[in-house]
């Protein structure tokens, strides 16, 4: 249990940890992990992430119980989650059983998963909206004012940290995609001596052709030494070079 006088040097061991996380699924299932340390009323811990095209689904949770409980909410399309994140609030019920706002998910989770409160907040920076933090508990009244202003502050060092985990990995991904395309140039420019960009304009020719991203084509290249639906550039042949007399 965590008391007001531990929490400065909680939040700033909390935010090493995160820190340290090498990726982003992990800062998730440690940032989920954290709250059920820092809250002690909550039993349960999930984060949903929005998508790109908007779509919500859940990236880690301490027990299948709150995952199962947000999965309820895609299917339904209602709920605290997709209410704090849709209008970028904070949402919280003292007792699901007298909810009147979700009139199937919250019915539901308190009969078949046993949940009573629910505390969620939006994970946003700036720049964007990451998701929602989800708090459960088995207990009716589990949240009060105490832990919704210590939840509210862990929420903006999570989003902080989720969001420089996805930037971390996104130009991982960015360099790791460079590489291989630049292999797979090799390979076709020692295969057909041709140079750079027109090995460059081979992969992406095989890419439009076949529909595939051009990092694919790229990598199936680098793995296997050849593509089903490769083309010698003009002026080779499947050999190499063509040579005239």
């Amino acid at each position: 249990m965590t008391v007001p006088g531990e929490l400065p040097a909680w939040f700033a061991s909390a935010a090493r940890a995160l820190q340290d996380q090498r990726d982003t699924q992990s800062t998730l299932d440690r940032s989920a992990l954290l709250a059920t340390e820092l809250i002690p009323s909550c039993e349960y811990a999930t984060i949903a992430t929005v998508h790109r095209n908007g779509a919500l689904d859940t990236s880690a949770a301490t027990d299948h119980r709150g995952s199962l409980a947000d999965q309820l909410q895609y299917q339904f399309n209602e709920g605290p989650c997709l209410d704090a994140v849709r209008h970028r609030d904070t949402v919280i019920s003292h007792d699901l059983t007298q909810e009147d706002r979700w009139l199937k998910w919250a019915p539901t989770v308190a009969s078949e998963l046993g949940l009573r409160s629910m505390l969620c907040l939006q994970l946003f920076t700036n720049a964007v909206v990451l998701g929602g933090l989800n708090l459960y508990s088995t207990t009716v009244n589990a949240f009060n004012d105490e832990d919704l202003s210590t939840a509210t502050a862990f929420a903006a060092h999570v989003a902080v940290a989720v969001a420089e985990a996805q930037t971390a990995d996104e130009l991982r991904t960015s360099a790791d995609t460079r590489t291989i395309i630049g292999q797979a140039q090799g390979i076709l420019m020692e295969r057909y001596a041709i140079d750079g960009q027109q090995a460059f304009q081979v992969l992406r020719r095989v890419s439009q052709k076949s529909h595939t991203k051009l990092a694919r084509i790229a990598e199936e290249l680098v793995q296997t030494r050849k593509l089903t639906e490769l083309e010698p550039p003009m002026g080779t042949d499947a050999e190499g070079p063509t040579r005239h007399p």
